[in-house]
């Protein structure tokens, strides 16, 4: 369509897209970074055990992982954003290329402590977005009969945050039928499902790290950001 036929774009400001500007950028050197969050404090935690089953299963597909312990994080809100756990949280999350959020189903939600970790990652920070542009794999642990009520949660909280969801997901009915008594995730289709979930991740973190900058780059920011420098300068006059 030619831009005659577009009188509200700006045209310097427009992007056409090519497969060449997709090309990767940056220093990849290292190995895939993966940020774990899980949502019980219980000692015997099974969206904890989950979360360590997963990160075993990216061990071995060759990405570094870090999982975040929630004990201690203050409710949202309740103390300066200095505090020791939240700069480690927010610190982890600009560490990481991917993540994987894992969470019991608690009257038909996610818990709060799932909801307070999330609560404490900033949109912005400054000139930088924790979670823009992350992939992100989600996944949920069930008292009883299968649900899906938590990844449904998880996916619009990671639409919000502006993370890349992958497709696949898990979802563990009567999980403590799933797990010895060393926390281990016993062999079923369950456990193979979360193979599935943790390959897909890996492939899209993948596919996606060095392009991150690109695909989230937008029309619409950009004008914003000229419309200020036009406005500083005006200041300045």
């Amino acid at each position: 369509m030619p831009i005659a036929d577009l009188p509200n774009i700006k045209t310097e400001l427009l992007d056409m897209p090519t497969v060449d500007k997709l090309s990767l950028v940056g220093d990849l050197s290292h190995p895939p970074r993966i940020l774990m969050l899980y949502g019980s404090l219980r000692e015997r935690s099974f969206s904890r055990f989950l979360t360590e089953e997963a990160a075993r299963i990216l061990t071995h597909f060759g990405a570094e992982v870090k999982i975040f312990d929630p004990m201690e994080l203050p409710m949202a809100g309740s103390v300066p954003e200095d505090h020791p756990k939240v700069q480690e949280l927010r610190a982890l999350c600009l560490w990481s290329e991917g993540q994987v959020w894992c969470s019991p189903e608690r009257h038909g939600a996610i818990t709060a402590v799932m909801k307070n970790q999330i609560d404490w990652i900033p949109l912005e920070q400054g000139a930088v977005r924790p979670s823009q542009g992350r992939t992100l794999a989600v996944m949920q642990v069930c008292g009883g009969s299968q649900s899906f009520n938590v990844v449904n949660t998880l996916r619009l909280l990671g639409r919000w945050m502006r993370m890349f969801t992958i497709p696949n997901q898990s979802s563990v009915p009567m999980a403590y039928k799933e797990f010895d008594e060393a926390g281990r995730m016993r062999p079923s289709a369950y456990y193979d499902r979360v193979v599935d979930v943790m390959e897909e991740l890996f492939k899209m973190t993948l596919l996606l790290r060095g392009r991150t900058d690109y695909l989230t780059d937008r029309y619409s920011e950009r004008n914003e950001r000229a419309q200020k420098a036009i406005d500083r300068q005006i200041r300045q006059l």
